[in-house]
């Protein structure tokens, strides 16, 4: 079974070789709870991901709240599973 560390870093080393592009990693404590797994920007845009292992759709309704309010604001969100979503959320 694929592990969603694993996921999440598969699709940050996708992010970080792309031209014009910087992603971080959030780690979950009681000061984050509810921040999307990966923040960043690609050529000025902003996007957040919260990544779950395939399979695996289950979204608390803080996580849910917390990508509405980084899409309200212009940001590129989303449940990704893979790079292969981030590709095509991102238009690359």
């Amino acid at each position: 079974m694929v592990q969603e560390a694993s996921v999440v870093k598969t699709i940050l080393k996708f992010l970080n070789n792309l031209p014009g592009c910087y992603a971080t990693k959030i780690h979950g404590n009681r000061f984050t709870a509810g921040q999307p797994d990966i923040i960043g920007t690609l050529n000025g845009q902003t996007f957040a991901f919260e990544v779950k292992r395939p399979g695996n759709n289950r979204v608390t309704p803080l996580q849910e709240a917390t990508l509405r309010k980084w899409s309200d604001a212009g940001a590129i969100t989303g449940v990704v599973h893979g790079k292969e979503e981030v590709k095509r959320l991102l238009g690359v």
